[in-house]
């Protein structure tokens, strides 16, 4: 029996899109006021989703605490109150959209995991706006 659990969490970060090998007017055309050299921020609302077999002594699938530590130590203690383009190493030449922002996290937590756990984050940049990777 296969059964997803989720954890919440947030960060607040600052960021600024655009890219270096573009002028500053194309960069304004694609990313318009995302783009803007002061940089901005946003409060994220994260999501983390773990599906597995549901363990026959435990009778988790994983250990919410374990997740929770998981999430606070890699993504909390890295992103929160940071400005993701100069104080985090892996947008330091990674475009810190919503979409990679994503992808970084997954990368960082799927590791720390079993392997036979299948991983999706949700990453929330608004109430309205949000992103999903589950590795594919």
């Amino acid at each position: 029996m296969r059964v997803t659990v989720s954890r919440k969490a947030h960060f607040n970060a600052a960021h600024r899109l655009y890219r270096k090998d573009w002028n500053d007017e194309k960069n304004q055309l694609i990313f318009g006021k995302c783009n803007n050299p002061n940089f901005h921020g946003h409060n994220y609302e994260l999501i983390v989703s773990v599906t597995g077999e549901i363990d026959e002594e435990t009778g988790y699938v994983i250990d919410i605490k374990i997740l929770r530590e998981i999430i606070k130590e890699e993504i909390e203690d890295a992103f929160d109150h940071k400005n993701l383009n100069l104080e985090v190493k892996e947008f330091k030449e990674l475009n810190p959209t919503a979409e990679n922002i994503s992808v970084v996290i997954y990368n960082k937590i799927k590791p720390k995991i079993n392997p036979s756990l299948d991983l999706e984050i949700t990453l929330y940049e608004t109430p309205r706006n949000f992103v999903t990777y589950s590795g594919h």
